[in-house]
């Protein structure tokens, strides 16, 4: 995905307020944060994701503005990835059905369907050879 997928927490905190405000200068990310640290280390970080290849910028007057540059999806996928081969073993079947156990409560009979319904749709996928 990028030089480097594995992103501290603040990071990752940080790359979700990109996310929502879409752009945005050290000062917006750290009023943003619920427990900035100092400007400083908010534009230390902010230069880590550069040099990471998760976001870019661009001068605004005085100041740098920072937006994210990679999607979103493909963010949440790769680490996704991360945690599947780090606490499953690799195997994306032990991780949904931790997923399922832990949310046996939570999710609605609609929301269950529509789950099967995705199962069927890549198994259709699978069998015909596309990718997913």
């Amino acid at each position: 995905m990028t030089k480097a997928d594995k992103l501290s927490r603040r990071e990752r905190q940080i790359m979700d307020i990109l996310y929502r405000l879409e752009h945005a200068s050290v000062k917006d990310v750290m009023e943003a944060m619920d427990d900035a640290p100092s400007y400083s280390s908010v534009r230390t970080l902010l230069g880590k994701l550069v040099e990471k290849g998760h976001v870019g910028h661009r001068e605004s007057g005085p100041k740098y503005v920072y937006f994210p540059l990679v999607a979103r999806e493909k963010a949440s996928r790769s680490a996704l990835g991360n945690v599947v081969r780090t606490f499953f073993d690799d195997s994306p079947y032990l991780a949904v059905n931790s997923l399922l156990d832990m949310s046996l409560d939570e999710l609605s009979d609609e929301e269950l369907d529509e789950l099967k319904s995705m199962i069927q749709a890549h198994r259709r996928r699978k069998s015909s050879g596309e990718e997913a």
